[in-house]
């Protein structure tokens, strides 16, 4: 797949070269490749949808709740720094010392009420 874009992208920086000749010509070299790059396109993107397609399910249950989470924990990525492996396979993602303070999360009673 990466040979399929290297190559498209390739053909489209070759165009300045036959951008040189007038009329028709050049009109209609853009159109072919517009439409074979579309082509191109299109072929990749019915090989890729049963993987997508596979792989919703994943995205879906495991991914956005955790993502959604992650949304209601951290403000803004720009203040937080790079993430950090620990040997013990733990991640740490450490809030930037000029980050703002953020808002305490509401407790959580004994029944799950939330005072708000």
């Amino acid at each position: 797949m990466r040979q399929v874009i290297l190559t498209v992208l390739m053909l489209g920086l070759a165009t300045p070269g036959v951008a040189q000749e007038e009329g028709e010509d050049l009109r209609d070299g853009f159109d072919l490749l517009g439409e074979g790059t579309r082509m191109i396109l299109e072929g990749l993107m019915d090989e890729m949808r049963p993987l997508l397609d596979e792989a919703r399910p994943f995205f879906e249950d495991e991914v956005l709740p955790m993502l959604e989470r992650m949304g209601e924990l951290v403000d803004d990525l720009g203040h937080y720094e790079l993430p950090e492996r620990l040997p013990n396979g733990d991640i740490l993602i450490r809030r930037s010392e000029d980050a703002p303070p953020i808002e305490p999360l509401p407790e959580i009673g004994e029944g799950g009420e939330v005072e708000l």
